[in-house]
């Protein structure tokens, strides 16, 4: 068994209120957890409107397939004209951990 895990930094564009801040962060989340069957939530900075940190959990019997799952949510979150992405911190358990 292998979990992958994803923690995206992100600074929001022009985002004014925590209620705009939900409408740029919902979908992002929403579409990861549709597209890519993950676990997927905001998980800090909540009570900033432009800053969020987004992350992401994945089980798998197969490492290669994991690996080719997180990298594409990578590029998903990247491609959104709405976020720069600071930062991506990935992390990866094996069945020796």
């Amino acid at each position: 068994m292998y979990v992958g895990t994803l923690s995206f930094d992100l600074l929001l564009g022009d985002v004014h209120s925590l209620k705009e801040k939900r409408s740029v962060v919902r979908p992002i989340v929403a579409e990861l957890q549709r597209k890519y069957a993950v676990s997927a939530a905001e998980v800090d900075h909540m009570d900033l409107h432009r800053r969020a940190i987004i992350g992401l959990a994945m089980v798998s019997g197969d490492a290669a397939h994991l690996t080719d799952v997180l990298d594409r949510c990578e590029r998903l979150v990247a491609a959104r004209p709405e976020v720069e992405l600071l930062s991506v911190r990935r992390r990866f358990h094996g069945e020796d951990d």
